[in-house]
């Protein structure tokens, strides 16, 4: 018997009302084939990707505003981490205007760019920008694929699939970006492993995506695994916390990029460790050690009592987890 494997990806999503026109309004697929650096940019959408490019074309000396709907930017992450990137990023010299909205019907597009109203309450402020990125997030490529002539179905935008990716059409599965979820390359290749072992016959355990990593490679990077400080609070876990920050760490003093921290969160009552939440210098190659921890249900006090070298940065890690048990050393 033969199957196939949905693999269609997603597209950025569009503002309504507001087209893609690569030019003055862009996706972040046009952003990738500018010829020039703009002077300056708006940015609509403070997630993973606003947060990204905006770091970016800060670093290259574009003059940066990045509006957000929601209070900070990061809403997807713990609350402490994306309220350190906004305080970082207004370090920075980034405009980030939060809790706000554009005006789609006030757009002016000018030969020297473009002009908006944004919204924040009552306030209303003209903002101006060479060009305009649309960053509000991504959607699954279902249309034109030939869905039609199946029983796949299609929930909410995406392919809805079982626990091994399978569709309501059994010799059909679906991976990736296409089924929603966190929309991300490592989850996309290993679900693709995962669909592969279950056509060929090979038991293999569901993905945990509570155990899964989850990068932001801006400046800082961000990197978290498992469920924030709200999440856990929702699910009824009584949480605590150890936080550990890397201006006490001595490799990232030598690197000069000592902002940010780690910060642990496990349950009081079981001591499970519930999620690592880190943003700073390298964190998108330190939470591999986390991510571990996760898979093999490790608890801070295994963590904290791993010797980690010195000097690495890797020492925070350690440091914060102590810091769950009341037993930090250098906080």
């Amino acid at each position: 018997m033969i199957s196939t494997i949905i693999a269609t990806g997603s597209s950025p999503r569009a503002l309504p009302g507001l087209p893609f026109d690569g030019k003055k309004v862009l996706s972040s697929d046009d952003v990738l084939t500018m010829e020039d650096v703009p002077s300056s940019i708006l940015i609509v959408g403070g997630g993973a990707i606003g947060v990204e490019w905006a770091s970016m074309f800060q670093d290259f000396g574009t003059r940066v505003t990045v509006v957000e709907a929601t209070p900070s930017l990061l809403i997807q992450e713990d609350e402490e981490i994306g309220r350190e990137m906004t305080r970082l990023f207004k370090k920075r010299g980034i405009t980030v205007l939060t809790n706000a909205t554009l005006d789609v019907s006030s757009i002016a597009k000018l030969e020297s760019g473009i002009e908006v109203d944004v919204v924040q309450g009552d306030r209303r402020e003209r903002v101006s920008a060479e060009v305009m990125l649309v960053a509000i997030g991504r959607s699954p490529n279902v249309e034109n694929i030939g869905l039609e002539a199946t029983r796949v179905n299609v929930v909410r935008g995406a392919i809805e699939v079982d626990e091994h990716l399978r569709t309501a059409e059994p010799t059909i599965y679906a991976i990736g970006d296409v089924i929603g979820g966190l929309q991300l390359a490592h989850v996309a290749s290993h679900e693709g492993i995962h669909a592969m072992e279950t056509i060929a016959g090979i038991h293999s355990a569901r993905i945990n995506y509570d155990q899964v990593a989850r990068c932001t490679y801006s400046r800082p990077e961000v990197a978290s695994v498992g469920i924030s400080e709200k999440e856990a609070r929702a699910r009824g876990h009584n949480v605590k916390a150890g936080k550990f920050s890397f201006k006490a760490n001595g490799k990232a003093l030598i690197f000069g990029e000592s902002d940010g921290f780690v910060r642990i969160l496990a349950d009081v009552d079981t001591g499970d460790l519930l999620g690592v939440h880190m943003i700073g210098p390298h964190v998108t190659d330190l939470i591999s050690e986390a991510s571990l921890a996760m898979v093999l249900d490790a608890i801070p006090w295994e963590i904290g009592h791993t010797i980690h070298p010195h000097p690495t940065l890797s020492e925070v890690i350690g440091e914060a987890a102590l810091g769950v048990t009341g037993e930090m050393i250098h906080g």
